[in-house]
């Protein structure tokens, strides 16, 4: 320190702060909001510390100084220890038997109709129907004529009897169950069906945890505002994590073949992500590429998930850069035979 300028050692004093909260966040997935919630906010700055950190790496590289170094173990720690940030590489294999299970918040569709993405003749159920998924899963569902998908079996589930708002499940496979678990107090729910695909009987759970009510461009950062919006985040991820125990233990009892999607509204620094994903494959971790995005307005962050059971084999995973929500859809191939 003494050999750095005034204005290096500043630097170096930010550069110590944020590698702090970055090893703090690795201990995210293990505290939940409702022991500490200020704590669990700090998940969703996680990719803006990881990004800056980095920039730190690069400024004392530059200047050759061995202050390079704190940032460099904390990144490492986290390479080793976090939830991957980035994915180099990802998979490509295919079977016949693979079951394609797309998760999508479709923001009430309100969309799905606007002719900028591209050719002016496809709109949002155009772009669904040439992907054909096996499985659609839809947070933010609105009942309306206009909606264009063509699966021959359906659950939805609306917030209220006579309403339009709700979640719906979507499949090409026969429904033989299904269920919500009304999650009480929120326009949010959980829903899951059981499909029989050939002799599997197959649960899969639609998920949209409660909403951040986060707009980018519209929230008001003053003091007063900003302890309003600090506070309604706080009482968001204790609902969060709520709803996370009452779908765990709804989920404990069934013992099959599983796929959990969706929208949760949370990271994958998050204890919301540590607690659902437990004895679970995150199928972008398995087989997707590159940041994984998932919503439109903040940087590198994934907040919409597929998980399969672990006896489940990921081909493929990918993310669809299309602007007919806020969400970005989410597509994932898996099956259940056995490896050679």
């Amino acid at each position: 320190m003494k050999k750095l300028s005034f204005l290096d050692k500043i630097i170096y004093l930010l550069n110590s702060l944020l590698a702090i909260l970055l090893v703090l966040s690795y201990l995210l997935p293990f505290v939940s909001p409702n022991s500490i919630v200020i704590f669990a906010i700090l998940s969703l700055f996680v990719p803006v510390l990881i990004f800056l950190n980095g920039l730190f790496v690069i400024y004392w590289l530059i200047k050759l100084k061995k202050q390079l170094l704190l940032s460099s173990i904390v990144l490492t720690i986290g390479f080793f220890f976090s939830t991957p940030f980035y994915k180099i590489s990802d998979k490509t294999s295919s079977l016949n038997k693979d079951l394609k299970v797309m998760s999508y918040n479709v923001k009430s569709f309100d969309l799905f109709h606007n002719t900028k993405e591209g050719n002016p003749s496809i709109n949002g159920f155009d772009y669904i129907a040439a992907i054909a998924p096996d499985v659609l899963l839809v947070q933010e569902y609105y009942q309306s004529s206009k909606i264009k998908l063509d699966f021959p079996y359906q659950y939805i589930k609306k917030q209220s009897i006579g309403g339009r708002f709700g979640m719906a499940i979507y499949s090409k496979f026969k429904i033989i169950n299904s269920g919500s678990l009304d999650l009480k107090k929120t326009g949010n729910n959980i829903i899951f069906v059981d499909i029989l695909k050939e002799k599997d009987t197959i649960r899969i759970y639609n998920l949209h945890l409660e909403s951040l009510r986060i707009k980018p461009y519209e929230e008001n950062f003053g003091e007063k505002d900003s302890k309003k919006l600090i506070d309604r985040v706080s009482l968001t991820f204790k609902k969060q994590a709520d709803q996370t125990a009452l779908f765990l233990a709804h989920e404990k009892k069934w013992k099959g073949k599983k796929i959990v999607g969706g929208d949760f509204n949370n990271t994958a620094y998050s204890w919301v992500y540590n607690q659902i994903g437990n004895n679970k494959t995150d199928a972008f971790i398995s087989a997707g590429k590159g940041f994984g995005k998932t919503y439109r307005y903040f940087l590198p962050t994934r907040i919409d998930f597929i998980f399969t059971d672990i006896r489940a084999n990921i081909s493929t995973f990918k993310t669809f850069d299309v602007k007919y929500s806020d969400h970005y859809p989410i597509l994932t191939k898996v099956n259940w035979e056995p490896e050679l």
